[in-house]
């Protein structure tokens, strides 16, 4: 006990001498520090993306169904089921998955501008949000631009109380949409009264020897049926409406 106290006051004489030990020495006046930034970029980082991704693909079906040639290519489509009689054949997942390949089909040069000029930019560090959206919308409305009518433009502009553009090209982006919506509902109905013509003709036809037989309790629709799907096969109906879709954008 003697001892453990000789030396715990030894210890507290030694801690209160302001001549004590000195502690270690710090870093020399001359020293600097570096630091190599060599290697760091401007990229986005992860959490960055997967909060941009996950709001494209909440706005992916708007995006779709608006900005692209999905509705036009699926009202036609079921306009030619209806031509033809048929309500449920083929069926609406059919014609939805039949659209929506086509359409990638259709925008396959646009989204490979989007992709060359907006996003890999981006993700390279080479260009900033705000340019890399406005530089990947541009294919985008040139594509909705050229299959506008100037009347629908006309027509939004006039609705939203805005002050015509001189060119087609200030058209703001709000009223381009739901213009280039309306123009390609226009055409699908376009698209589609060419197709019912041949299948008016066969109704009318058959409408016309049922009575001439006295047989008017028979449903024209049972009679016409097999003579449309007759004609359409024999015509190769599928491969004209999209050859007809696919040719009304200009490409192939």
């Amino acid at each position: 006990m003697t001892s453990l106290s000789l030396t715990l006051s030894r210890a507290a004489l030694a801690l209160a001498d302001p001549n004590g030990p000195n502690g270690p020495n710090g870093p020399g006046k001359g020293g600097t520090v570096q630091i190599d930034l060599s290697g760091m970029t401007d990229k986005p980082s992860n959490s960055l993306l997967v909060f941009l991704a996950l709001t494209l693909l909440s706005l992916l079906p708007a995006i779709v169904l608006t900005c692209t040639s999905f509705t036009k290519v699926l009202v036609v489509l079921g306009l030619t089921r209806n031509a033809l009689g048929l309500q449920q054949t083929p069926n609406n997942q059919v014609l939805a998955g039949l659209a929506l390949f086509l359409s990638l089909f259709i925008m396959a040069p646009v989204l490979s501008e989007i992709n060359d000029g907006g996003l890999q930019p981006y993700l390279d560090g080479d260009k900033t949000t705000s340019a890399a959206f406005h530089d990947g919308m541009e294919p985008l409305r040139e594509f909705m631009l050229d299959n506008t009518d100037d009347g629908e433009l006309q027509l939004l502009t006039s609705v939203a109380d805005r002050e015509l553009p001189e060119n087609r090209d200030d058209v703001s982006t709000a009223t381009l949409i739901p213009a280039f919506v309306l123009s390609e509902l226009k055409d699908a109905f376009v698209i589609g009264f060419i197709i019912f013509i041949p299948f008016l003709v066969i109704d009318i036809v058959v409408s016309g020897a049922l009575m001439s037989l006295g047989m008017m309790m028979m449903p024209p629709v049972m009679v016409s049926l097999p003579f449309k799907l007759l004609l359409f096969v024999m015509v190769d109906g599928w491969a004209l409406v999209i050859k007809a879709l696919v040719a009304s954008y200009g490409t192939g």
